[in-house]
Formats: structure tokens, C-alpha cells, sequence
């Protein structure tokens, strides 16, 4: 057998038209345009178009989009009181995973497989998981669920179900960027997952459901909370350096850098920590971005490892004053685009996905009569 690639790495399993990440040349493009230019020059409605249909919408398609997302966003009475009455010390990932779990029993087309069904699934899934994460974020603060609305886009309609507000242009803009950065990053732990899953003929809210549990994952999606937890137990920055060499020495785990694929950095960050730097200017919060800062040059310095999206991401949603324990639902929220982006393309050309294995333990042998 040949060399056992733990963790595949370097492996090709398969081809993908959604998204092309190139370490090359520190790039990331969804279905051809760099994620920089579309966190620029558009809203994340229209990348979750592009991830889902191969292009950018003209402003009729981006029209009928939105509206098919928003008269898709309310959840059923079951599904609130679903939420109400999930035990108080769940963590806000695994209520979610069984959120989209339930909404998979009631869809009407949970098992049709079809293109055209799957698609239609997909914009409800986009529509509703905002819905069900603002739920969850309202009740977990024993606040009441506060129902979408209609007039809004989708990221000051998402503020509005968390808060009963919205706030400034310049922070819902920040927030938006956030989405379009996470939405999409080709074959990661929770994508793969998905894949896999659907491989075998599931169907997407399966396939979605062992996404949301492979991206509860510290190693993959639960790393923007780390980095908010981290930052806020460092508390200014005359403590940062030091923080950060004595986890060194003691040879720990520091949530937030390095990369699987990135080796020179994570083409993500510096869109985002623009934003980060934003965010905090509006709050009036200069010392979070000095401790950032700190942490960065200390490990890049001492182990030459660049910081990843949930670095600067993860202030940047402590800033807006989402609970910690909600920023990967939140991340979720974005990247339901491409998990169904990859589903769907998984079933236009499937084969199951059912590697082989090494077999290292006792050798053959017969049971004893004794």
C-alpha cells in the first residue's frame, strides 16, 4: 500500500468549480473572482448568488434572489419552542446542528435530490439559518425571539433579530464582509464532511448537519471564538508579549494562526483586519487592535506563523457585541452558501466517497476453546 497521508494532506480527491484556494500566491477566488474584490464591490447577497449559480447576478436575478430569501426566512412555531426549551448550557453550535436537523423533517422536499429541489433547499437553508441562530442568541439571553423582516437585507435583518436594532452602516458593512470571507474555502473539514455525506445519497440537511458538527470543531470553525476568549484573558497590551512566549515555552496550543493550506498567511486577513480596525474605530476601542497587534508581531517573531481569518474576526464580532459562543453559528450563517454550493456539485458527478485503510493491529487468529 502507499504512503498513508494523514489528515489527506496533499491529497486531490476530487475537482470543484466553486471556490480556488492558491497558496501560491496567497489567493483565494470564489468561481473566479478574488474574495478581496467581492468584499469590496459587493453584498454578500449577491456572492451567495455567485457561489450558488456561477456568476454574479444582473439586478433582476439579484432581485428575485433576495426575494426568495426573504419569504423564506421565517421558522415554524415548532421550531421556536424547539429552541425555547433546548437545556440552558448547550453550546449555541449544537443546538444549531439540531435546529437544521429538525428543518430537514419538515421540508417538503428533504429527499428529493433533484437539481431544482436541492437549489430551493438551499436558498430556505440560507434564509432560515440566520433566522434560527438569531433565535437561539435571543433565547439563550432569556430575551424573546424577534421575527425577521422583510424590508431588510440580509445582514440589518440579522442584527435586527439579535438585537432589535441595527447599527451603523460602516458596522453592518463590516459584518457583511465578514460573510463573504467565510462564506466559501473548497474542501476544508466541514465541506468535506459534507460531501462525503452526500456522496452516499443523503440528503442536504444531513449533509449539512455533519458539516455544522465537523465545524464545532476547535481545530476548524470554533477557533474565532478562541481567539475572542484569548484576547479578552490577555486584557491590554503590556500583557500580550509575554502571554503569548509563555504559552510558547509551555509548548500550548495559540488558536488563531497558521493555516492547513496558507503557508505565507491567510489571504482572508488583511480584508478583514481592515474591517477589525473599522469596527473598533467606530466602538471608540483602541485597546483591542494593540493587543492583536502584540500577539501577531510576538508569533510571527518568535514562530514565524502568520494569523488566520478567526483572528481578526473574532474581536470584530466581540466588538459588535455577539456573545462568544455565537460566533460560529455566525460563521455558519455565511457558509451554508458553500456547503450547498459543494453538495449540489457533488451530486452532478458522484461517486461514493470510501477511502481504504491500513490495518496495524493484532494479525489474524483463531478463538480458543479454553
Amino acid at each position: 500500500m502507499s504512503d498513508i497521508k494523514k489528515g489527506l494532506i496533499g491529497v486531490i480527491s476530487d475537482e470543484t468549480k466553486v471556490s480556488e484556494v492558491m497558496p501560491e500566491i496567497n489567493s483565494l477566488t470564489y468561481r473566479g473572482y478574488a474574495v478581496q474584490d467581492l468584499c469590496e464591490n459587493c453584498k454578500f447577497e449577491e456572492v451567495a448568488y455567485l457561489i450558488l449559480n456561477n456568476d454574479l447576478p444582473n439586478k433582476k436575478q439579484l432581485k428575485d434572489f433576495e426575494n426568495q430569501e426573504k419569504i423564506n426566512r421565517s421558522i415554524s412555531n415548532n421550531l421556536k419552542n424547539i429552541i425555547r426549551n433546548y437545556p440552558k448550557n448547550a453550546h449555541p453550535m449544537d443546538t444549531t446542528r439540531t435546529s437544521v436537523s429538525y428543518m430537514g423533517l419538515e421540508d417538503p422536499e428533504v429527499n428529493n435530490n433533484s437539481p431544482e429541489a436541492n437549489y430551493r433547499k438551499s436558498i430556505r437553508l440560507m434564509a432560515k439559518m440566520s433566522t434560527i441562530v438569531a433565535a437561539s442568541f435571543r433565547v439563550k439571553r432569556g430575551e424573546n425571539i424577534i421575527d425577521p423582516n422583510n424590508d431588510l437585507g440580509f445582514c440589518e435583518n440579522f442584527f435586527h433579530m439579535c438585537f432589535g436594532k441595527i447599527p451603523s452602516k460602516e458596522v453592518v458593512k463590516a459584518f457583511d464582509a465578514s460573510m463573504t470571507l467565510y462564506a466559501e474555502h473548497s474542501f476544508n473539514a466541514s465541506t468535506f464532511t459534507s460531501r462525503v455525506i452526500s456522496s452516499s445519497l443523503s440528503d442536504l440537511h444531513g449533509a449539512i448537519t455533519g458539516a455544522i458538527a465537523s465545524l464545532k470543531g476547535p481545530l476548524h470553525g470554533g477557533a474565532n471564538e478562541a481567539v475572542a476568549h484569548m484576547i479578552k484573558e490577555v486584557g491590554s497590551a503590556d500583557k500580550a508579549k509575554d502571554f503569548i512566549l509563555s504559552k510558547i515555552k509551555k509548548k500550548q496550543l495559540i488558536m488563531g494562526f497558521g493555516h492547513r493550506v496558507y503557508r505565507n498567511g491567510d489571504s482572508r486577513v488583511p480584508t478583514m483586519t481592515k474591517y477589525y480596525h473599522k469596527t473598533a474605530k467606530y466602538y471608540q476601542n483602541t485597546e483591542l487592535p494593540k493587543i492583536s497587534k502584540v500577539l501577531e508581531d510576538t508569533m510571527l517573531k518568535e514562530k514565524n506563523i502568520k494569523p488566520n481569518l478567526d483572528f481578526p474576526a473574532g474581536p470584530t464580532y466581540y466588538l459588535m457585541g455577539f456573545d462568544i459562543d455565537f460566533f460560529t453559528p455566525i460563521f455558519i450563517v455565511s457558509r451554508i452558501t458553500g456547503w450547498c454550493a459543494h453538495v449540489m456539485e457533488q451530486f452532478e458527478n458522484n461517486k461514493l466517497i470510501r477511502p481504504l485503510s491500513k490495518y496495524i493491529g493484532e494479525p489474524l487468529r483463531k478463538v480458543s476453546n479454553n
